[in-house]
């Protein structure tokens, strides 16, 4: 592979923000060789900006060559080396061979090098050290979590959310965390604010919806699951609803739909803890959701191909509401 590709893949993978280590680590080792560590630049030269060189670092941990890991931090840590981003660098070299208690300690230094506490950083550095602190503050998470101090890990992160609420990502993270302690109230309310910073996701909407069914709140769970099929589905403006194709998770929609009409029926006096009101036309929605399901499973489809299970999934929709 000649350097231009080995460059121009690697610009790919950090555009698509993709983390494929393996691949990163091959054509990033051609650049550092090709290149004998001395043309790094950021004009033309091997390496078209340093953040390459740090994608290629972390791909260089990943894949366990940390060797080369070290030869590139001395290379980032020369070229600028009051870099707020090289700390929390350093942080992920030390996980990978330091006990987790080691970099604990490393990434409270840290935090609590520029002021007493996070808040008062965002007057007292700038916004590139704001950012470092807070990749810093989310790696000490994931080792608290990943060495079972889930409670602490928590804590933590609500604290992180009050001074960057709007990180998805801490709040995705937290939901899945209070979903893992089966505090599903909990994690439903951390999907809530998700769903307020990016509104316009379906896959959030699922997962808010599955938390909800997980939960027993129905009603709420059958809202939800219709409010992604309104948001995936074929545009009754483009096209007749019997005409169209349920794809993707608009399946696994119209499946929590199905589950939810049959929940709702078995026990009509069932509380909803969000005091949402069950939907009125329980039949007819039933009655939808098994037909939307008999398409997505016929051989009527888009592609022309009978979908795998599909004699299981034709008995089970088949069942009786009641």
């Amino acid at each position: 592979m000649s350097l231009q590709s080995a460059l121009e893949r690697l610009a790919t993978y950090r555009a698509n923000n993709t983390r494929a280590s393996q691949d990163i680590f091959r054509n990033g080792l051609l650049v550092l060789q090709k290149s004998n560590f001395k043309k790094l630049g950021d004009d033309g030269k091997p390496f078209s900006s340093w953040t390459s060189l740090e994608q290629f670092t972390l791909a260089s941990i990943d894949v366990g060559r940390l060797d080369i890991a070290d030869q590139c931090l001395q290379l980032i840590a020369d070229k600028f080396p009051n870099s707020p981003r090289i700390d929390c660098l350093i942080g992920i070299r030390m996980e990978a061979t330091e006990p987790p208690e080691t970099a604990l300690k490393y990434y409270a230094d840290e935090l609590e090098a520029d002021s007493a506490n996070v808040v008062r950083a965002f007057i007292c550095v700038s916004f590139v050290r704001l950012l470092s602190l807070q990749a810093i503050w989310k790696r000490r998470i994931s080792i608290l979590r990943r060495t079972g101090k889930v409670e602490k890990a928590v804590n933590e992160l609500v604290q992180l959310l009050d001074t960057f609420y709007t990180d998805v990502e801490g709040w995705l993270e937290l939901a899945d965390m209070y979903a893992s302690c089966n505090q599903y109230d909990h994690s439903f309310q951390a999907l809530s604010h998700v769903l307020l910073l990016m509104p316009q996701n379906p896959f959030y909407v699922l997962q808010a919806a599955e938390i909800a069914y997980t939960s027993e709140d129905f009603p709420l769970a059958i809202k939800m699951f219709l409010t992604v099929v309104d948001m995936t589905d074929a545009d009754d403006s483009e096209q007749l609803l019997q005409d169209s194709t349920p794809l993707g998770i608009t399946v696994r929609a119209w499946f929590g739909v199905k589950l939810c009409t049959r929940r709702i029926a078995q026990n009509a006096n069932l509380r909803s803890l969000s005091d949402t009101s069950a939907p009125k036309n329980l039949e007819l929605l039933d009655e939808l959701a098994t037909e939307r399901l008999r398409v997505a499973y016929s051989s009527s489809g888009q592609k022309g191909e009978i979908a795998k299970g599909r004699q299981e999934v034709f008995a089970w929709v088949a069942t009786p509401l009641a």
